[in-house]
């Protein structure tokens, strides 16, 4: 039986190169993939992913696109424009992203339902 105490083992090589931060192109195979904080939170995910291309989003029509394109790919601009301690850390900031902008998205569609529900009951009499 293992040792409940000890940290668990990652599945990334002991040999792989932290290559965050740079302009490489070759990214960790768990950088990859959609981001729901890019898609959601744009402008203020590509401030504090130094990714300022995700900027686009504030402009009128190419917002939308762009949203979608980083939103595909905004992970791995934030792999190659800010230094990451580590891949696990990188993928809880991002996991952390994910959730507030699920969060953002969710509870004013649970509130509007809601008030839907309510309000014409209260307005009846």
């Amino acid at each position: 039986m293992s040792n409940p105490y000890t940290a668990p083992s990652s599945d990334v090589s002991l040999d792989a190169e932290n290559n965050s931060g740079q302009k490489s192109d070759v990214v960790p195979e768990g950088v990859k993939g959609w981001s729901w904080g890019a898609f959601l939170l744009s402008w203020i995910w590509a401030i504090f992913n130094k990714t300022y291309i995700g900027l686009l989003v504030l402009l009128p029509y190419v917002g939308l696109v762009f949203a979608f394109y980083i939103g595909f790919k905004g992970r791995e601009m934030a792999w190659k424009n800010k230094q990451w301690d580590s891949l696990e850390h990188f993928n809880a900031v991002q996991k952390k992203w994910s959730v507030w902008g699920v969060c953002l998205l969710i509870i004013p569609i649970i509130i509007g339902i809601i008030a839907a529900i309510v309000l014409p009951s209260v307005f009846e009499s």
